[in-house]
């Protein structure tokens, strides 16, 4: 049975849209090694007073019913699992063409870039079969060891594969 104890840290409001299929990629300006993960939901953009103009109006409710991931004390659920299918650069210019893909705004891409070039992780995203309530991991900042494993036993991706596949075209 497959165990991992490795996180990706995001934005709740992202992990959700990408375990509910409506965001299949990330932005990032570095590259990654790591081939998967869990994804472990951060809230620190959710304590800015403007937060929202950060993604796409057609988003904005349901980013704010996201905005906070489920805690018991002082743990935070985790729900889904990534396997890293690809990572192509891009410009930054050339990132609102995928805006389909993602529910940041266009300018938010580019105002986190800093014209530097964009790393697009495009991320086949699974349900665990059942959540797992996390501690805490301080420091890192984009990546995490939980202190225990969690099971991948029974996982179900959110995407079909012919929905997937029609993300990887755009690579």
């Amino acid at each position: 049975m497959d165990k991992i104890n490795k996180c990706l840290k995001e934005w709740n409001a992202t992990v959700e849209a990408m375990g509910q299929g409506k965001q299949s990629l990330l932005i990032r300006t570095y590259k990654t090694t790591l081939k998967e993960f869990l994804l472990y939901p951060t809230v620190s953009y959710a304590l800015k007073d403007n937060y929202l103009e950060s993604f796409q109006k057609k988003h904005q409710s349901f980013v704010e019913e996201n905005a906070l991931p489920k805690k018991k004390g002082d743990k935070v659920e985790i729900k889904y699992y990534a396997t890293l299918e690809n990572i192509a650069e891009k410009s930054a210019q050339s990132t609102g063409r995928l805006q389909k893909y993602y529910i940041w705004t266009p300018e938010h891409v580019k105002s986190y870039l800093r014209n530097q070039k964009a790393y697009v992780w495009a991320l086949r995203v699974y349900e665990l079969k059942e959540p797992f309530m996390a501690e805490p991991t301080p420091g890192a900042i984009r990546y995490a060891n939980l202190k225990r494993e969690v099971s991948l036993e029974g996982i179900k991706p959110v995407l079909s594969d012919s929905e997937f596949n029609e993300v990887l075209k755009h690579f």
